[in-house]
């Protein structure tokens, strides 16, 4: 095959499944909404939208952006013309041109991720990829066309191409963009549409944000997904006894999409479970303790195709992770952070992970983090840091009392740094070397005491 042909051939079957959600769709009943223009479309009238568009060449590369609405249009456009698709999150956030040279012929999509080192790498897959990521998610969490997608995050990220574009396009599960995560937005959103119920795909710092505004309803909201970084267990249960809404935590990854979930009815114990694996979904921990995705869903790789400097990679068909896990006897996932942000404590390893689960569990917290900055005593290698945000609301002395009750002593942060600006970033994500790297310049230039 020529590689015009490869790159038509591997958009033809996502297209084709289009082309059969559409037929099979009542032609009046409504798709797809953007509630900030108030425009409606049903699926014929998204077919309508399609065939007007001009087409373009096969393989050419297009990246839409992740807060609009036409990155749906421009999905099936590049389906139907065998284009390559890279969505980002907003314009001028481009890979250069020269990042997808020699590209493999048969990649549809590419995903930009920053990977455990912070740094934006691409992500190839195929079209069969792509489609089975949607499949299981659909499967797993229980998608129901009767509930609406609300779409408040990113669409170009890969949790949200996957739990929202995907399942409207592959799936005919029905989808409302919002593109506004505020309190004050959403709650309009859920309360304009009498009898309408939702599914809602959010990430922790919502779901806060959400509970602490009084806008979420269990009648409103009967499926409730959060991913992109852990979910703090105390959120989950507050947000479940003071609305009933159950919050399923969902742990996905740009190499392999959907990884594990929480089906549970009622909240999870402990913030280290992120429930059992996805439909189609096989898990295990390797010998190095960390755990490995098997599954139709994985990419079919980097490009460039390097391994991760943490050790993470896609090879034969699964996705090698860096995060430690366990899996007990009934499928249940725990993790216990990744391997490269282990913290090496006098010869002792301290996952940063079981520190900000001890410090969540303050409720004027914020967000927390921690990481490890090296020791003045070289032989005791590093020293923690709890970096969190709740500004007046708490002090360093009532988060070293809070994880006194959970924390071994050599696990007790030494520096407590309060930081109001501590937020994830837009995909949802708190970077440790970011913020290390603040840290110690704020301490070197004497603005904080560390």
């Amino acid at each position: 095959m020529t590689e015009t042909e490869h790159a038509r051939a591997g958009c033809r079957g996502l297209y084709a499944a289009w082309e059969r959600v559409r037929d099979a769709a009542d032609p009046d009943r409504e798709a797809l909404a953007d509630l900030r223009s108030r425009r409606r479309w049903t699926f014929a009238e998204i077919q309508a939208e399609v065939e007007a568009r001009p087409r373009r060449s096969a393989g050419e590369l297009w990246t839409p952006a992740g807060f609009d609405i036409d990155l749906v249009f421009a999905t099936l456009c590049a389906w139907r013309d065998g284009a390559l698709l890279c969505p980002v999150e907003k314009a001028g956030a481009e890979p250069p041109s020269s990042a997808f040279a020699g590209l493999p012929a048969d990649t549809v999509h590419v995903k930009v991720t920053s990977g455990s080192t912070g740094l934006p790498r691409l992500v190839r897959f195929r079209g069969p990829d792509l489609a089975a990521d949607a499949g299981k998610i659909v499967a797993t969490m229980g998608l129901r066309p009767e509930w609406p997608n609300l779409g408040v995050v990113s669409m170009a990220h890969s949790y949200g191409f996957s739990s929202l574009v995907l399942p409207l396009l592959l799936h005919g599960i029905p989808l409302a963009w919002l593109g506004d995560p505020m309190p004050a937005a959403v709650g309009t959103a859920l309360k304009e549409f009498p009898g309408n119920r939702w599914t809602l795909p959010a990430v922790p710092a919502m779901w806060r944000a959400w509970l602490a505004a009084g806008i979420l309803d269990e009648e409103r909201v009967p499926l409730a997904i959060s991913a992109g970084a852990p979910l703090p267990v105390e959120i989950e249960r507050a947000v479940f006894d003071s609305t009933g809404v159950k919050i399923h935590n969902f742990l996905g990854s740009s190499e392999c999409g959907g990884i594990a979930y929480d089906r549970s009815d009622v909240p999870r114990e402990s913030s280290e479970s992120v429930g059992t694996a996805m439909e189609e979904t096989e898990l295990v921990v390797n010998a190095d303790g960390c755990l490995e995705v098997r599954s139709p869903s994985v990419a079919a790789g980097y490009w460039p195709e390097e391994e991760d400097e943490t050790g993470s990679a896609i090879r034969g068909g699964a996705f090698v992770t860096s995060d430690l896990a366990e899996i007990d006897s009934s499928g249940e996932v725990r993790l216990a952070g990744r391997r490269d942000d282990l913290i090496n404590v006098a010869g002792r390893k301290v996952s940063p992970a079981r520190v900000e689960a001890a410090l969540s569990r303050h409720p004027d917290a914020g967000c927390v983090l921690a990481f490890g900055i090296p020791s003045p005593d070289a032989a005791r290698g590093d020293e923690i840091v709890a970096a969190f945000s709740g500004g007046g609301a708490v002090t360093a002395q009532a988060m070293r009392e809070v994880a006194a009750h959970s924390l071994a002593v050599h696990e007790m942060p030494r520096h407590w740094w309060c930081c109001p600006d501590l937020a994830p970033d837009v995909r949802g994500k708190l970077s440790r070397s970011r913020w290390r790297q603040r840290f110690l310049a704020e301490r070197k230039a004497g603005s904080q005491e560390g």
